[in-house]
């Protein structure tokens, strides 16, 4: 038989193809293996955790890409950072699980997602599929472990052949994942520039994310910032980890690291399997460095982290049932001791294995993190396919809860169960029928019969779906509502056509969101109010302070109007492809028109149509008066009068926005031309978070500014320069005795160690130098906006105002409430709003304020004869829609926000934080009103030039 025959036999064909794959399979891995992989110590120079010694990230992205020569990883570009960088994902596994990453990644969304798996076929697919576990390092780039330790663990993953390791590799698929590339950059680059080691600083001159620092780590239901989607996108749209660890620094002072498990409260919405899960990996965690004699654990009540919070690289994956993981470690590249804290000498079930004072490495750091890395890749490894199933299971849950009547407990829901049975029985207690009404703090037990009677209550169930009509006055920001939901990896449905249900008929492009979906809990998280727990140190004692904020209702801050649908909802609905965002753009045609447009001040992205035009020097006129509303557009609206170059530049940027024009043939009664303003936003040496967002804000919206320092405001002659200086919260520090509700800033950086370049960044707003400059800059003609704390400027200025949140003391004199008094940490609080004045051109008369133990005012009885006009205010004693308050009823009447006349100028107060991380954009109107002037007051019908 001649090898022509032999090679026509398919069985034989087959194996020769076969084989010439295996053998250049084998090449190719050969040659791959071939390259060799440098150390730390041979890329950097120096091991990770070396006295003085940082990476930065142009090294590390190096060094990523020479570990990517490797059979055990993949690297994956995920996308750009908000400063133009690479983000890149390191994959790292076994050599063949690293040749099926599309199959094992296909497993993980389906058991996640677990809607198209019946049980059986879900234990299968975990038996099959292999546990993703994410770690990320450098959130937040001071803290420099995080990043060094993940540079560390990939080493060494990919160097070790221990049995552990190789295990390890065999069963879990690991994302390292670089948090903050920026951050890294700045932070190493700064620090390593001084040649002198003992000399390296982390006083850094701005925000080691471009705009938002620190809260880069509170944007993940927003998804504002490039990197967070970025991470979101890996996250919920492509790999679904079972176990998310997100490494932060430092400890709480006398222990070396705190971890999970996390104090309560834990928020009510997600599934207890996550709750569990934490526990475990805890244990896993605690256990290992105890194993290895490493101490200084501490969990729970040794630190202040809970599980309420939403919104966080770690928390928003409880809502999509990932167990999320958080360690805040110790150490710096410049050595340390940790303090004697006599407290945390005794062991207790927080910190089981105290650690003594002393001198702290950074190798320790490093070392402590790579045995928890260790600890929960085992841990993932040896509970496999357990953590697959489980996942599944939280998934299926939330789908039969969103497909059924179910409620969800929480402290209102205990407190209705309590007040019934009172009302019912108004039982007296005391042995001797004293006549006291049993409160419901004292019930333990009632009968079972109200259990029944609260959780058979329509009125309280979840809501199955949520209709967000495409009519509503702000639809634009619907769509930013609605992508952040897509993003974060909800399914959403469209109207193809219209629709009726519940008796109300829907617009086609209406957006469906139903619970019958694995990540149902952030669905309600985002629509629905949060109800935190009076969480105090004792009964009637101080609050115990939530990790971040306690009610936060995203649909409520955006001002989305939606319908909440209790009952199964179908309909003419397409299901928008997970992951894919949804335009603003609209197609409309634009003709000559006899007097020209009218845009709705309602809409944020008129605006930015608004400032596209004022750039291209088209004049824009704000309408006032009843025949204003002429196709119902408020008092407020912009009008454009007709040119061709007017026509053409409208219809590109309204269209591109979403903002719909109205062709108009009768000029409308103005209030005037408006006009840019030259605008400056203070901030300081090492930059604000507050002022961050709004220069994000302002970029997205086309407003311009220029950043300015303490210098700039002390330096004099402002008028000449600008038009508006907005002080964001925080900027100004306590400058009087009677600003007693300010909060305090931090010492300005002194000039000394700061390069030439960036001391014009330092110092701090005073009442010697700033005060009287800003005071003469208002009575010349500028306008000054100050936003939260800082509007405790008003005091410095003798404004007829007085603090709201204060009561008489026993010698006449106000003393600032307690916070057992007065309470509300982050929350969001029903706002009235005068709809009658200019600066609220386009809001409602009712808004959703974000409050976080902010001023509030109280006008003198004289305040409006001296030019104070007030434009938000609380009304009745329980404004609180989501959150949490203690003695609410102090609020009520009290001057959330005024315009004061001073000479020429303006000064506006806004107590809550209308701006609060991008998020409250509902109240932009606010800030967007102030920021334009009006070359005239007032003119006549048909005046109108352009």
């Amino acid at each position: 038989m001649n090898i022509y025959k032999i090679s026509n036999n398919r069985l034989v064909k087959d194996f020769i193809v076969l084989l010439s794959a295996l053998i250049i399979s084998t090449s190719l891995r050969a040659q791959k293996q071939a390259v060799p992989i440098p150390s730390p110590k041979e890329h950097f120079g120096f091991n990770m955790g070396d006295d003085y010694s940082l990476a930065t990230y142009s090294q590390t992205e190096s060094y990523f890409k020479k570990l990517a020569a490797s059979d055990r990883t993949r690297l994956v570009d995920i996308g750009l950072t908000e400063e133009g960088r690479h983000q890149y994902m390191l994959i790292v596994s076994s050599p063949e699980n690293i040749k099926n990453l599309q199959k094992y990644r296909e497993i993980s969304e389906k058991l996640a997602r677990a809607d198209s798996l019946s049980e059986e076929e879900a234990h299968l697919l975990s038996e099959e599929g292999k546990a993703v576990v994410w770690i990320d390092g450098g959130l937040h780039a001071t803290e420099v472990a995080g990043s060094h330790q993940l540079i560390e663990t990939a080493w060494q993953l990919v160097s070790r052949s221990d049995k552990e390791t190789t295990e390890i590799l065999d069963n879990v698929i690991i994302l390292l994942v670089n948090a903050n590339p920026d951050g890294q950059e700045l932070v190493s680059s700064w620090y390593m520039r001084n040649a002198d080691p003992k000399k390296r600083r982390m006083n850094i001159p701005r925000l080691y994310q471009k705009y938002i620092g620190h809260d880069n780590n509170r944007d993940f239901y927003m998804l504002s910032m490039k990197e967070t989607r970025n991470m979101s996108r890996q996250l919920y749209i492509e790999w679904f980890p079972q176990i998310l660890y997100n490494h932060h620094q430092s400890g709480p002072a006398g222990s070396v690291l705190a971890g999970p498990p996390y104090r309560d409260p834990f928020n009510y919405v997600f599934d207890p399997l996550v709750v569990t899960g934490i526990d475990a990996l805890g244990a896993a965690m605690n256990n290992r460095l105890d194993s290895e004699g490493k101490p200084g654990y501490t969990m729970r009540t040794g630190s202040t982290y809970s599980t309420w919070y939403n919104g966080g690289l770690r928390t928003t994956a409880y809502f999509h049932n990932i167990i999320g993981l958080l360690t805040e470690i110790i150490g710096n590249p410049t050595p340390m001791n940790i303090p004697l804290v006599p407290d945390r000498l005794l062991p207790n079930a927080a910190t089981p294995n105290p650690v003594q004072p002393g001198e702290w490495h950074f190798r320790q750091s490093i070392d402590y993190s790579v045995s928890l890395n260790y600890a929960v890749l085992d841990y993932a490894s040896r509970f496999r396919s357990e953590l697959l199933f489980n996942i599944y299971r939280m998934g299926k849950n939330s789908i039969e809860k969103g497909s059924t009547d179910h409620w969800t407990v929480s402290p209102k829901i205990v407190e209705a169960l309590k007040n019934a049975y009172l009302k019912d029985t108004d039982k007296l207690s005391g042995p001797s029928g004293s006549g006291t009404r049993q409160q419901p703090g004292q019930i333990n037990q009632i009968p079972a019969k109200y259990y029944s009677l609260i959780f058979q209550n329509p009125l309280t169930r979840d809501a199955r779906a949520y209709i967000i009509p495409s009519d509503q006055a702000d639809f634009p920001t619907a769509i930013r509502f609605v992508n952040a939901l897509i993003g974060s990896g909800i399914r959403v449905m469209k109207a193809t056509s219209a629709f009726r249900f519940n008796n109300k008929t829907y617009p086609a492009g209406s957006f469906i969101i139903r619970c019958d979906q694995a990540f149902r809990p952030h669905i309600l998280d985002m629509f629905e109010p949060q109800d935190h727990p009076n969480d105090l140190q004792y009964p009637g004692g101080p609050p115990i302070a939530p990790y971040d904020a306690a009610g936060w209702t995203l649909a409520f801050q955006m001002g989305i109007s939606f319908d909440r649908i209790t009952e199964k909802i179908e309909g003419p609905f397409e299901i928008i492809p997970y992951g894919k965002e949804q335009t603003f753009e609209i197609k409309q045609e634009l003709s000559a028109s006899k007097a020209g447009y009218l845009i709705s001040p309602a809409v944020n992205n008129s605006f930015t149509t608004v400032n596209d035009l004022l750039r291209n020097g088209i004049s824009v006129y704000r309408t006032e008066g009843e025949d204003s509303r002429t196709d119902n557009m408020a008092p407020g609206s912009f009008f454009i009068p007709y040119s061709g170059k007017a026509m053409k530049l409208l219809a590109g940027s309204a269209s591109r926005y979403g903002v719909y024009v109205n062709s108009v043939n009768k000029r409308p009664s103005v209030a005037g031309r408006i006009s840019p303003l030259r605008i400056a936003l203070v901030t300081r040496y090492g930059g604000s978070m507050p002022a961050g967002w709004i220069s994000w804000i302002f970029e997205q919206f086309h407003f311009p500014y220029t950043f300015i320092y303490a210098q700039n405001i002390d330096s004099g002659n402002l008028i000449k320069k600008y038009d508006v200086i907005l002080f964001a919260s925080d900027i100004v520090p306590r400058m009087r005795k009677s600003a007693d509700t300010a909060r305090t800033q931090a010492l300005a950086i002194s000039g000394d160690n700061v390069p030439a370049e960036y001391k014009g960044m330092t110092g701090n707003i005073t009442s010697q130098r700033s005060l009287p400059q800003i005071r003469k800059f208002i009575e010349e003609g500028g306008i000054v906006i100050t936003i939260g704390s800082s509007t405790l400027l008003a005091y410095s200025l003798d404004l007829p105002v007085k603090n709201a949140l204060s009561a008489k003391g026993d010698n006449g004199s106000d003393i600032q409430l307690r916070n057992n008094e007065f309470y509300i940490p982050g929350s969001l609080l029903r706002t009235d709003v005068d709809s009658t004045l200019r600066d609220t051109w386009g809001m409602r008369a009712l808004c959703y304020t974000y409050f976080e133990n902010d001023p509030l005012f109280r006008l003198d009885k004289d305040a409006y004869g001296n030019g104070v006009k007030r434009i938000l205010w609380y009304s009745g004693e329980a404004p609180l829609i989501s959150g949490w308050a203690l003695g609410q009823k102090h609020l009520s009447g009290g001057v959330a926000a005024f315009e004061a006349e001073i000479g020429k100028g303006r000064f506006y107060a806004f107590t809550p934080e209308i701006t609060f991380r991008s998020q409250s954009q509902s109240t932009f109107k606010l800030l967007f009103n102030a920021l334009y002037g009006f070359e005239k007051r007032k003119e006549k019908p048909g005046t109108v030039k352009n």
